[in-house]
């Protein structure tokens, strides 16, 4: 098929060949799979974090973007409620509109997403109903570029179009995906990643309330500053990382408990540096630097927003090194104390440093203890440090990614 105008907007124009063998090729497994043709076509975009690294789930700030990998989903209303996706390379999803109740066996399972995007729209007095989806994604699972929120997001959006005229708003969305992660696939997370692919473009965020986080999109052309955004993935081979992920979380309101608060944010940073005596025979080491962590790299989002809204490139990739070193060192979230010996994003921002220093910046991606890391290269360099990553990480373990100007998007 085509390239639909609107994709064309969406897509640097080098994807356009690959992505019309893309749609063309989901296209005809919808009508494979389904019988018909399909009546329309959805994209969210992935999304990359650009400052803000764990601080989301304590009231933070951070900085994020959505990004030109997104998920695709070819759709045809149905006229009962059941609505049915089958995902390329996974099982097929069926999941009754009408039977929006909680599923404990669902829960690890896109059906619980599903059911749990369901059952937050009706809460919010949205319509709902049946549809039959096929989907196909290239944002990398696992890569700390939020497969699953751009599934949840792609989901809602569906909904949103087929029958509440497309209305609903970006901050909207995202709660609602958020809640059913939460809630009925089981995985606790912050709002960023719904956030940041919902919106589109650079967005600053603030979750002072995190029932009505702030948001502000950041206009800023990285196409001017001679540099690409590179993300590797490491491919590490790990266990489940949840306890990492949430040592973190509660690492933090623990120092923030110790002041009569829940979330750091409620916690005036000079009054924690003074009492660090005291904290420390109260609570672990590592707790209070994580503390540190948090309380700089809010700091460092306020500077990072100034600095593109200035536009100082320079100063942007500084304060981007400075996130990553607070990580590695403070947050500590580059590998598993579970399994010391796997260190594959330490040896990545350890061969990055090396061919980028004083040319360009670097830092952990995401989540962290696995996934990815972001680097921002010179253009000229691009080729030999992307080979570099390949040559380490297995090939097409790194990627060029552009910022796309919008989130979900019905495009046909």
């Amino acid at each position: 098929m085509k390239l639909p105008a609107l994709a064309k907007k969406i897509y640097p124009e080098h994807q356009w060949e690959m992505q019309e063998s893309r749609y063309t090729h989901a296209a005809e497994r919808f009508e494979a799979l389904f019988g018909a043709p399909h009546q329309m076509i959805f994209s969210a975009p992935g999304r990359s974090e650009i400052c803000g690294n764990h601080t989301d789930h304590n009231m933070g700030k951070a900085v994020g973007a959505s990004i030109d990998l997104d998920i695709l989903a070819l759709v045809s209303p149905r006229k009962d409620s059941m609505i049915r996706i089958l995902a390329d390379g996974y099982p097929p999803v069926e999941v009754d509109a009408a039977d929006p109740a909680l599923r404990e066996s669902e829960k690890g399972d896109s059906a619980g997403l599903v059911r749990g995007i369901v059952h937050k729209m009706l809460e919010f007095g949205l319509n709902v109903g049946g549809f039959n989806a096929y989907t196909t994604s290239n944002v990398f699972k696992g890569s700390g570029l939020s497969s699953s929120a751009a599934f949840e997001v792609v989901m809602v959006s569906i909904l949103d179009h087929l029958y509440n005229s497309g209305a609903m708003d970006p901050k909207q969305m995202a709660i609602i995906s958020q809640y059913a992660e939460n809630v009925y696939f089981g995985k606790a997370s912050g709002l960023l990643d719904q956030l940041s692919c919902a919106f589109g473009g650079m967005i600053a965020i603030d979750f002072e309330n995190p029932a009505d986080p702030s948001v502000r999109p950041i206009e800023f052309d990285f196409a001017t500053t001679g540099h690409s955004m590179v993300i590797t993935d490491v491919h590490s081979d790990h266990a489940d990382l949840t306890a990492d992920y949430v040592a973190i979380k509660t690492e933090m309101q623990a120092v923030a408990q110790a002041f009569g608060a829940e979330y750091l944010r409620q916690v005036d940073p000079a009054d924690f540096e003074e009492k660090l005596p005291a904290l420390k025979k109260k609570l672990s080491e590592r707790a209070l630097i994580r503390a540190f962590h948090y309380f700089r790299e809010n700091d460092r989002v306020d500077a990072l927003h100034d600095a593109l809204q200035s536009n100082d490139f320079t100063l942007f990739k500084q304060i981007v090194v400075a996130s990553g070193n607070s990580s590695y060192m403070y947050l500590q979230n580059i590998y598993s104390d579970r399994s010391p010996t796997s260190q594959a994003i330490s040896l990545a921002l350890c061969v990055t440093q090396a061919m980028l220093e004083g040319k360009g910046a670097w830092r952990v991606h995401g989540g962290g203890f696995g996934g990815t890391i972001q680097a921002y290269v010179p253009n000229e360099m691009v080729p030999a440090y992307t080979a570099e990553m390949d040559r380490i990480f297995g090939e097409k373990s790194s990627c060029v990614l552009q910022i796309r100007p919008c989130g979900p998007v019905r495009i046909l």
